[in-house]
């Protein structure tokens, strides 16, 4: 596996985040070793799982929900505005918020506690970085969940950086963020208002989950799609919507929210009824039902304010923030491309080997390269007629956001590409 503990070079990286004084509630400085990485004053002993590289680590401890004026902050924050609003109208729960968490969580976290099978793709280390067998860099902020509601929270919000290996284009980048919503009721209050028992022994239903009756299912899954159409307003202005039923291993049923916005369809979020397993796991008193949402705020974010290009997010230019305020909805500012400097592109072509993964050719190709690589796209596919071997070429988009790439430069890093991949992927180069 690349960047496991056999591979990585000898080396000591050390990263610290500059964070205003009084606000950090999680320490932030992140080093690695041939045998520890350091993640904010904790020391984690690597293994074979162990696949977090330096480009990552680099990521963690970034803030970039708490950079003033930064377009990932400002929709965080009008998400928050929303739930805020609704308790003052509707005398309805405040919703906690929890925005700087550390990312690192435990396997049985980010996975066993949102009910994530043992044998599912998910866990693959192609899609994710492990500390090691016992800890990961959160994969999404449902890892909290359980955490938060054995905490006692009844109406929580948590935004956070996430992480998972992925391909390299204008829309997909390795750590993104994530905003998540769990609303609970108390049984004798969902009781109240239905006028029937809560809790039953049944069967599951599309509709329903076993324990849940017909009444308390229809209550809470009527509420959340109240909730979140509100919530999609706040957001995007009245448009046509629509439910799809989906499937969550943590909620049942299950739904995604699409839009019709600038004339197609747009999913905005994830969400559903919180699975009853995962409800009772916070070992609260009392028996709790609820609803849980999900979205990525990258994505939400580069639609509202036209932003072209997910390496924005990072790029640290003041000509980039000074292009949005904090006192303006995200559908009033529009980005103004700084200026559009000269891509350059390589191909590398090979036999592919057993288990060969497209992240994992990304995830070097991101090591060398960082955030000069644009993009990584399969251009051609041939299968020899006699060996049966398949060959890959793709072809690697260089290109930077704030100034242009010299020829050396490019020639450095795609020779140190090309150098890496038979080494960590076993393929051979044609």
């Amino acid at each position: 596996a690349i960047g496991s503990a056999c591979m990585l070079p000898r080396l000591r990286l050390v990263l610290a985040a500059r964070v205003p004084m009084g606000t950090a509630r999680f320490s932030h400085a992140a080093s690695m070793d041939d045998h520890h990485y350091t993640i904010a004053g904790k020391q984690y002993t690597r293994d074979s799982m162990s696949n977090t590289t330096p480009t990552i680590l680099s990521k963690v401890g970034r803030r970039l929900l708490h950079l003033p004026n930064h377009p990932l902050r400002i929709i965080k924050n009008h998400i928050h505005g929303y739930f805020q609003q609704q308790h003052a109208q509707q005398a309805g729960p405040s919703f906690a918020l929890f925005d700087d968490v550390s990312p690192v969580v435990t396997v049985q976290q980010n996975f066993d506690s949102v009910l994530v099978p043992h044998n599912h793709p998910s866990r693959s280390k192609n899609d994710n970085y492990y500390i090691n067998a016992t800890h990961m860099l959160r994969a999404h902020t449902s890892a909290h969940q359980t955490q938060f509601i054995s905490e006692g929270n009844m109406a929580f919000l948590v935004a956070g950086d996430v992480y998972r290996r992925d391909e390299i284009d204008r829309s997909h980048y390795p750590v993104f963020h994530q905003m998540e919503g769990v609303l609970l009721f108390d049984s004798p209050q969902i009781e109240r208002i239905t006028g029937q028992p809560v809790i039953e022994s049944g069967t599951r239903t599309m509709a329903r989950q076993a324990r849940h009756s017909e009444a308390a299912a229809k209550y809470i899954g009527d509420h959340l799609k109240s909730t979140l159409t509100g919530l999609s307003t706040h957001l995007f202005g009245v448009c046509e919507s629509r439910w799809v039923e989906t499937t969550f291993p943590f909620t049942h049923p299950s739904w995604e929210l699409e839009i019709m916005y600038e004339g197609r369809w747009l999913e905005v979020l994830g969400c559903g009824v919180v699975e009853q397993q995962v409800a009772d796991a916070g070992g609260t008193p009392g028996v709790k039902l609820g609803w849980a949402f999900g979205l990525g705020l990258e994505r939400l974010a580069m639609i509202l304010f036209n932003i072209p290009d997910i390496r924005l997010f990072w790029l640290q230019d003041d000509q980039f923030l000074r292009q949005f305020s904090e006192t303006l909805p995200p559908g009033q500012q529009k980005f103004q491309p700084i200026s559009k400097f000269p891509a350059c592109t390589k191909d590398i072509t090979f036999w592919l080997a057993d288990g060969f993964s497209l992240n994992n050719l990304s995830e070097i190709v991101r090591g060398v390269a960082g955030d000069l690589v644009e993009q990584v796209e399969l251009v051609d596919s041939f299968t020899h007629p006699k060996t049966g071997r398949v060959s890959h070429s793709y072809r690697i988009h260089y290109r930077a956001m704030n100034r242009s790439l010299t020829n050396d430069e490019i020639n450095e890093m795609q020779a140190a590409v090309r150098q890496r991949v038979p080494q960590q992927l076993g393929v051979q180069l044609r």
